[in-house]
């Protein structure tokens, strides 16, 4: 399979300045939407910034974040201090192949702002997903996403998710949900990106709420309103990076698989570790389950902090 213009996607491209161009006004207009429209507050920022600024060399990060509408990226990122200008430590995204590519200036424009094509329903294996692990192979930033319809090209960047060290984050979810319920059953696409990465990434859970004020799926006749709402409170919390004992958590996942007998999908044996169809299906679940738990964690500490006038120490208030 051929990958939708990535040459485009590439840092060389025209010496880098498409990508600059790009990012550099989303970044803008995430800051005047976070900062300056609306009232933003961020719980231990700084240990995504340290992350984001500096890690192990060759060390891939994964942030995983809740759904709440088609703002959330980027202008989650839009938060006083956060480096979101920089294209050298910008995360790359999973975009929605049929809504972000669907035509030759859409595709140039994601692709230049470090975002991957995925087709919806293509499953875990597809083409792009190993182009993310190229991507995670380099040690960068990853954040995966199923991107929502569009009212135009800056609105579409909205809907998907998007390095020196490769940065990605990721909407475990899979899609856009505004109601205040525990997080869904995550997807296991940011599990098998886990456990196929050759470098097993730091893994950040992020939790927000206000964005769904900020673009509601129902504001006029049904549809989302044409420019984001004001004066709206965002708190974003961050949690703690997760670590997988991945040897330990395979063992387990052969040693469960051997009496399941499920349909299959004809997914290729993972190698080293031999690791079947069942044994992966085992192993996805069980990675999924603890972001869930996790994110789960979060959700209700954003609760909490959601209902006070100010932050605890540690926290960004803008």
């Amino acid at each position: 399979m051929t990958r939708t213009m990535e040459w485009a996607a590439r840092g060389d491209h025209m010496r880098g300045i498409p990508r600059k161009m790009v990012i550099m006004a989303v970044g803008a207009f995430a800051k005047a939407v976070a900062n300056f429209l609306n009232t933003t507050r961020v719980h231990n920022a700084d240990k995504l910034i340290n992350l984001v600024r500096s890690r192990p060399p060759g060390v891939p990060l994964i942030t995983v974040s809740n759904h709440m509408s088609t703002l959330d990226d980027p202008v989650m990122w839009g938060f006083k201090g956060f480096p979101i200008s920089d294209s050298n430590l910008a995360r790359w995204a999973l975009a929605a192949e049929d809504i972000c590519f669907k035509n030759p200036l859409l595709t140039y424009f994601f692709r230049t702002g470090k975002c991957i094509p995925i087709t919806r329903g293509g499953g875990i294996y597809q083409e792009h997903m190993n182009e993310a692990l190229e991507r995670l192979s380099d040690g960068e930033w990853v954040f995966t996403s199923n991107a929502l319809p569009l009212f135009d090209v800056m609105i579409g960047w909205f809907c998907c998710p998007v390095s020196t060290e490769t940065l990605l984050h990721t909407f475990p979810e899979g899609k856009v949900s505004q109601e205040d319920a525990p997080i869904r059953r995550l997807k296991w696409g940011t599990a098998s990106l886990i456990v196929r990465s050759p470098v097993t990434p730091i893994v950040l859970p992020i939790v927000h709420r206000g964005f769904e004020e900020v673009m509601p799926e129902s504001f006029l006749f049904g549809r989302r309103p044409p420019f984001p709402l004001c004066n709206k409170s965002i708190n974003i919390v961050i949690g703690e990076p997760m670590e997988f004992n991945l040897p330990k958590m395979t063992q387990m996942a052969i040693s469960m698989s051997r009496n399941l007998h499920n349909p299959t999908r004809g997914w290729p044996v993972l190698s080293p570790s031999g690791l079947d169809e069942a044994a992966q299906r085992c192993l996805y679940t069980s990675i999924s389950e603890q972001i869930h738990t996790s994110m789960e964690s979060l959700r209700s500490l954003s609760k909490k902090l959601s209902g006070a006038k100010s932050l605890n120490s540690g926290q960004v208030e803008e």
